[in-house]
């Protein structure tokens, strides 16, 4: 019977020194290591292009412009207003083909024709030629507001289109409906499907949801 061989009590004791060594060495490597780079203090998770091009929607607000820009330009009728006094709604009324009209927007005249300008940015949804209204340019725009230009001699817009505020979109004209006012523009302004006072809007601050 073979005797089986036992290893020598020095030989565990080394090999435990030396895989201590080794680790010890190790870590004092890697600790110097991580000692000798330069830790970046000013982290940048986000690039300031990025956060710069965001533009916050809450809170901010735009001004509705008026349709035109000629500063002679004046009004020739309002809007009528069931709630208002019965002198006021007395002009604001159309008299056209046997019938009276109540004036749904407001009509800008002066002497000589001027630009038409959108109020707001949007897109024009309809470009049409009215026997009585004359030349019609409608428009949408965020938040529910339509717009609609009439009376215009010259359109320089189609449907499809994307406008700017302040963008000339046509001139002012004549139509068959409000005859006896001569150049004008009519201009209406509807909000949710509703058509409102154009006066309560025009130079006012418009919160954007």
């Amino acid at each position: 019977m073979k005797k089986r061989l036992r290893p020598k009590s020095f030989v565990i004791p080394t090999l435990y020194a030396v895989l201590f060594v080794t680790v010890v060495t190790g870590a004092y490597l890697i600790s110097n290591s991580m000692k000798g780079e330069k830790v970046e203090e000013n982290y940048t998770y986000v690039s300031n292009v990025i956060m710069d091009s965001q533009i916050p929607v809450m809170n901010q607000t735009t001004k509705m412009i008026k349709p035109y820009t000629n500063e002679k330009v004046t009004v020739g009728k309002t809007y009528y207003d069931y709630k208002g006094e019965s002198k006021n709604q007395e002009s604001s009324i159309t008299y056209y083909d046997g019938s009276y009209i109540q004036n749904s927007g407001v009509d800008y005249t002066l002497n000589e024709t001027f630009d038409v300008v959108s109020v707001l940015d949007g897109t024009v949804t309809d470009v049409k030629q009215d026997e009585v209204l004359g030349n019609v340019v409608e428009i949408k725009h965020g938040n529910d507001y339509v717009t609609t230009y009439q009376s215009l001699s010259e359109v320089s817009v189609k449907k499809g289109d994307t406008v700017t505020q302040g963008q000339v979109i046509g001139k002012s004209g004549t139509n068959k409906l409000d005859k006896d006012m001569g150049n004008h523009l009519h201009f209406e302004l509807y909000t949710n499907g509703q058509v409102v006072d154009p006066n309560l809007y025009i130079d006012k601050e418009l919160k954007n949801e």
